[in-house]
Parts: structure tokens; sequence; C-alpha cells
């Protein structure tokens, strides 16, 4: 949402719109997350944080009530625990809580063993729209894996409601059946295709996980993190459905079932 910074919003004219759609949708907390990508998008947070003030002037001045606080979705680095030590790599709300990119395309190697140092450092990394990744269909055990050994997963509203495609939506459902998605996001990047609108995710999450854990995907979390709450008062629910590998099963019937009823 933060004007020109990133792949986001161009200009200040479309932040404020998008900013508008959220009010609208019902959203009242934005944690506005550029991306910090070595070579493309050299983000830090103390620019983040100047940028995240200087638009709050400007909702205000345009009398749009949505209160914003800052972060960052981080690709992978080596150097990431460090910088984030630093003060350079901003965590979300300055909290143990902080958004990791895995590639779109490519399996980054030994990816569990990089999350599993960063939780040991001490941070909650939260694995942004792995429902999204071309590649998770060949490795979907490393995401089950790092999910029960304390990562975070979130997904996005609008790959549960078919923006993305079936196969996206597919994965979507089949991570909430199995009690691995801790957070539903917007992942906003403009006013059209991917504007800032959570509440029809949050209904199509209602379907699979009732109406509580869909309030805790979008309210009770989110809020946990900003108040930096120990990760165990947050926990998931048990899973639904038997665990599948891969592909088209029997749980992918049965959601298909479920979605047309």
């Amino acid at each position: 949402m933060l004007p020109g910074i990133d792949d986001g919003a161009p200009d200040l004219a479309t932040a404020l719109e998008m900013a508008r759609i959220a009010v609208a949708d019902g959203i009242k907390v934005v944690a506005c997350t550029p991306h910090i990508y070595p070579g493309m998008y050299e983000n830090t947070a103390t620019g983040i944080r100047q940028a995240v003030e200087d638009f709050r002037l400007r909702l205000a001045e345009a009398d749009i009530p949505l209160q914003l606080t800052y972060g960052a979705d981080t690709h992978l680095a080596p150097d990431l625990i460090a910088r984030m030590r630093a003060g350079e790599v901003p965590t979300l709300h300055g909290t143990r809580y902080f958004l990791l990119e895995p590639p779109h395309h490519v399996a980054p190697p030994r990816l569990e063993e990089f999350v599993f140092n960063l939780l040991a450092a001490g941070y909650v990394p939260i694995i942004t729209h792995p429902e999204r990744l071309s590649w998770i269909s060949s490795h979907y055990t490393i995401f089950r894996n790092m999910a029960e050994h304390g990562a975070w997963m979130q997904i996005t509203a609008g790959s549960l409601t078919g923006r993305f495609g079936e196969q996206v939506q597919y994965w979507a459902e089949l991570m909430l059946d199995e009690g691995q998605v801790h957070i539903l996001a917007t992942d906003a990047h403009g006013v059209k295709g991917r504007a800032p609108l959570l509440a029809e995710g949050r209904r199509a999450a209602e379907r699979w996980v009732g109406a509580e854990e869909a309030r805790k995907l979008v309210l009770d979390r989110p809020k946990g993190i900003l108040d930096n709450l120990d990760p165990v008062k947050l926990r998931l629910p048990a899973a639904k459905v038997p665990v599948v590998k891969s592909g088209y099963g029997f749980s992918f019937w049965k959601r298909w079932l479920r979605r047309a009823s």
C-alpha cells in the first residue's frame, strides 16, 4: 500500500484508494510490508518506517480511518538474521514475527534448515502464500514440517476464493483442512486484481474451519502478533482430514463436494 516503494501502489492516489477499499471491507489495521529483495527492492527498516509515517499523515488529510503499522516481505538472504538483529530488516510491529517470502518458481536449497535457524534465533518466520508457489506440489512435506516445528503459514484471502486459479485454491484448502494455516492476509498490490479485500476470504475460510477459527485467522492471531504474544498461546486447531502429499486424491474430492454444497 505504501506508494512508490516496490511493486505495490505506484503513486499516492492508488495508495489512498487502496486504503478506502480496505476500510470499506471492514479492515481497521494494515501492516505495510513492502518487499526487501536484494538487488531489486533495497528497502530498509528506517525507510519503511518513514514511509509509513508519511502515509499516516496522508490518510489523516484524506480523512481515511485506517491504522498502520510496518514490516516487510523479506526474501531469503544468508545475512538475514544478522540484518534483523542490527535493525536493518524490520519485523512486524517490532515483534518476534516477520514475513518470509520464498522464491515463486524455484525451491531454494536447505529451506527447512534456514527456517529452523531463524526459529532458534528467537524469530517466528511467517511463510507468505506457500499455496501460490509453483513448486509446492513436489515439496509439500517441507511446509508441513516447518509448520510443525514452529514456523507460521500465511495464505492469501484470494487463494480461497479462486482468484489465483483452481490449483492454488486446492493447496489453500488442503492447508486449512490440515490445520496448518495461521494467518489469512490480503497480499494487496493495487486496486483491481489484488485489492485489499479480506472479508470474502474470511467467509470462504468459514466453510472449511468454522467461524471461530476464521476469526482467529484475520483478527486474533494478527492482534497477537502486534502484542508479541508467545506463539504457543495462538496455537492452531487439529487437522480435519487425512493428510495427502500431492495431487488430486480423496481429500481433493471431499473439498470439491464441500465447496459445491
